[in-house]
């Protein structure tokens, strides 16, 4: 099914991405498992290229594009080489530097968005808690002010899963600053790495993604100064609901890419494979089940189609977000799951590219708001 959505200049685009992977990213593959992290190069020729100012003002070193499209094509490309760099360079650039654009006062945004832009300052968002998981407002981390006039806040706590939560050298952190005020009592606040009292664990020893530096975050009376406040007070909780959906939709386009990268790639395998004097994809079984998930693949590639143009123009919605990230993970491990059988024990086995995407794949089931809380979501919008 052909997809309408990209136009020339989008594809051109594209082609660069492409061109990064092959010169940077596949070259560094291993050592980047072996390192549990992207290099610093990695970064700033990322930068260097324009993939992380998509959305940041032309003033603050960014491209200043207004159309999610590009974002989405960086997410296409990034997730068929794996999930572990699309979700690093999407938790600096699609997700946490929108809070910072939407949010920043006119010196925040000078002070932080260059470095950002150029993929000097590595962005990373405190969201999830130890004790709270998805239960965004049950946040447990505080910011209080200091008691001696002058204007500062003191933040303690912790959070948990952060991804560039080791290498960050800026964290917007959502704490409560008003207990008394459930939801709308969370604020945002940005921690820079050099915060005294603000320390980040070793990375997380996780079952898939291995180059995501995922790590927890301390804070332990982190002192900073009132100008660290990104947005108004007691609207953290909002500004979050606000900006998730496109977290989501991210979620989503990566998914569905990643898995129809490993699908493609997988039909050639079954081409190639022989058993019983025959390929294996020319058994009816084996042809049955591969026309089955380039199926399920292409359908859940159009309704993300759909929701990627509507996020452009501003209309999608929390609900159609939700729809898009649940069924996109539900999809992507369906599909590599049958991928994983479609190899045989070879499927089972690191050196290849099914297995590792394969377990890359659960934790997509699970972060930017678990399926089950997708489901609430939309049967909340049902009436139900």
């Amino acid at each position: 099914m052909p997809r309408n959505i990209y136009e020339e200049d989008h594809e051109s685009f594209r082609a660069s991405v492409r061109e990064f992977v092959e010169r940077m990213l596949v070259p560094r593959a291993e050592s980047m498992i072996a390192e549990h992290s992207i290099p610093r190069e990695v970064w700033l020729e990322a930068g260097k290229q324009g993939f992380f100012g998509l959305e940041i003002p032309e003033e603050f070193g960014g491209a200043g594009i207004e159309d999610y499209r590009f974002n989405a094509v960086l997410a296409e490309e990034l997730s068929k080489f794996n999930a572990a760099t699309s979700s690093c360079f999407g938790i600096h650039s699609d997700i946490t530097a929108p809070y910072i654009v939407a949010l920043g006062t006119q010196e925040q945004k000078q002070r932080w968005l260059p470095g950002v832009a150029a993929g000097e300052k590595i962005l990373a968002i405190g969201m999830t808690e130890p004790s709270g998981g998805s239960d965004l407002a049950n946040l447990k981390s505080t910011a209080v002010k200091a008691d001696d006039g002058s204007g500062d806040w003191i933040i303690n706590g912790s959070k948990t899963f952060i991804t560039n939560g080791h290498q960050c050298d800026l964290a917007v952190v959502a704490v409560r600053t008003d207990p008394a005020k459930g939801a709308k009592g969370i604020s945002l606040f940005v921690l820079e790495k050099e915060d005294e009292g603000f320390t980040k664990g070793q990375p997380l020893d996780k079952v898939g993604q291995p180059e995501s530096d995922t790590s927890e975050l301390f804070f332990d009376n982190v002192r900073v100064s009132g100008d660290r406040l990104l947005g108004p007070e007691g609207m953290g909780f909002i500004s979050m609901m606000q900006k998730l959906p496109q977290e989501r939709l991210g979620n989503a386009i990566a998914n569905i890419a990643g898995a129809k990268q490993i699908l493609e790639e997988t039909i050639q395998y079954t081409k190639e494979r022989k058993a019983f004097g025959q390929p294996i994809g020319a058994f009816q079984h084996n042809k049955f089940k591969m026309a089955e998930l380039v199926t399920k693949i292409e359908v859940s590639e159009a309704y993300i189609d759909s929701c990627i143009v509507a996020h452009a123009a501003g209309k999608l919605t929390a609900v159609d977000a939700a729809k898009a990230k649940w069924w996109a993970a539900e999809v992507q491990c369906g599909v590599l799951d049958e991928c994983v059988q479609l190899h045989g024990g070879y499927g089972f086995m690191n050196e290849y590219r099914v297995a590792r995407a394969w377990k890359d794949a659960r934790v997509h089931k699970i972060w930017a708001g678990t399926n089950e809380i997708m489901k609430e979501l939309i049967g909340r919008d049902l009436g139900l």
